[in-house]
């Protein structure tokens, strides 16, 4: 007997909404699981109590003095969803070319549906350079990404975080006292890290993910390092090991350990440096032989993904294609058959001619997503617990219309500002990523 594969007028039409998922599944009306019923509640509850708020990061320890969101208007806590809907593309409609909307892969789709663009940070980064007229830029992401994009925008543009209290727990894992107290400690070790040996190279080079603070980047522009994404840091490692004995990576050990291990880096050459432990735990001797020293962060969205969801999919599944991000664990990433960042996955779906099931290991809503535009394919979270992005998920369309509505009366809410002095060592860090080639 031949079994078809339905024709995609046939499949149940899937909804690319995460919320209405987990309203759903806490009225009882989805058998599905979410890792925390508090995900059906405004993001509004949580901004007065320090935390990262429900979802993937709940569990995570906030830095103390991290951003918080002041109380957001009732009228916006208290409109149903098409009101808001209708509100921000009112606001959008009055302010035209004057602002220009940017909608992180991993936000809810009540918030996409109004993004002038759509991608991954640096991709968001590079559309606000496509707008330099624009009075404001709203970036629907969280704080590192607004903060890249005001490196990268005119001064006078004004970069909008629609709510303040989105943060990112891996950013916050790597903060610049800890950097600047590792590179102290590496100095004892090395010596003079500033100079150069008969090769030409020195003793160490910092590298760290976009996924930062602005002040890890100017720390890293300061110290002749380079900026990497999930898409290029192959390239970046190469770049790295081209001017310095080793490389200090962080905040994400996974996508440093994973991104080394194919270049050929053995695993004992890859110590973690802890910051809360004298050397970061290593000896001078592990130190001293180490070619990439990865720092101890990681996103608590991606270590959820297991090696024991991949033999599930794969046994229920028979033939399932498995994509995962690099930031997930090594483990996970050799069990899967390809890794790659967000838009490696976007466009690998795009690419398949046949209808195939997918089994995606990164972030939810990004995978509803993706299964409702490819009716074609099957499309399914590795993780069957429902478990949004803590801080993606802070922002809501409630906090979207307010900042709108704020610029149509000339307002300007929630701006993020680098200083000058940070700011400039950054860029310097980000043009060095920029002019990177692949050997």
């Amino acid at each position: 007997m031949t079994t078809l594969l339905p024709t995609p007028a046939l499949r149940e039409p899937v909804d690319p909404s995460v919320d209405h998922e987990i309203q759903a599944i806490v009225s009882g009306r989805s058998t599905t699981e979410t890792c925390a019923t508090d995900l059906a509640v405004g993001p509004w509850d949580f901004d007065a109590r320090p935390g990262y708020g429900p979802g993937s990061s709940m569990g995570d320890v906030i830095p103390t003095g991290a951003p918080r969101q002041g109380e957001l208007p009732r009228e916006y806590r208290e409109a149903p969803e098409a009101e808001l809907a209708d509100r921000i593309r009112a606001a959008k409609a009055t302010l035209g070319d004057r602002v220009v909307v940017l909608g992180h892969f991993y936000q809810r789709e009540e918030v996409i549906a109004h993004a002038d663009y759509v991608g991954d940070s640096f991709q968001l980064a590079n559309a606000a350079l496509a707008h330099p007229h624009a009075e404001a830029i709203v970036f629907c992401g969280v704080h590192f990404m607004a903060e890249t994009a005001d490196l990268l925008s005119r001064p006078e543009q004004a970069v909008i975080l629609p709510n303040l209290a989105a943060g990112c727990s891996m950013a916050d894992m790597a903060d610049i006292d800890q950097v600047e107290e590792c590179w102290e400690q590496l100095a004892d070790v090395y010596g003079d890290l500033d100079t150069p040996d008969e090769d030409g190279r020195v003793p160490v080079i910092p590298v760290t993910y976009m996924n930062s603070s602005a002040a890890i980047k100017g720390f890293v522009g300061r110290h002749g390092g380079i900026v990497c994404t999930s898409s290029n840091a192959r390239t970046v490692l190469e770049w790295a090991f081209a001017r310095g004995r080793r490389v200090l990576f962080f905040p994400d050990q996974h996508l440093g350990r994973n991104t080394a291990k194919a270049m050929g880096v053995p695993l004992e050459q890859m110590p973690m440096w802890n910051p809360r432990k004298p050397l970061g735990g290593s000896t001078a001797d592990e130190l001293v032989g180490a070619r990439v020293i990865l720092w101890h962060g990681f996103c608590s969205v991606h270590r959820r993904f297991t090696v024991d969801q991949i033999d599930r999919a794969r046994a229920e599944h028979p033939g399932v294609r498995v994509i995962v991000h690099p930031e997930c664990p090594m483990a996970v990433v050799d069990a899967a058959d390809e890794a790659g960042s967000t838009d490696y996955i976007r466009k690998a779906i795009q690419a398949a001619t046949e209808p195939t099931t997918f089994a995606i290991g990164t972030e939810i809503n990004l995978v509803q997503r993706l299964a409702a535009e490819h009716p074609q394919h099957t499309i399914f979270c590795l993780d069957p617990v429902v478990c949004p992005c803590s801080t993606m998920y802070r922002i809501h369309p409630g906090y979207l219309a307010w900042v709108l509505e704020g610029l149509v009366r000339g307002e300007v809410q929630n701006r993020i500002t680098v200083p000058a002095e940070v700011a400039d060592p950054a860029r310097l860090a980000l043009e060095r990523m920029l002019a990177a080639k692949p050997s």
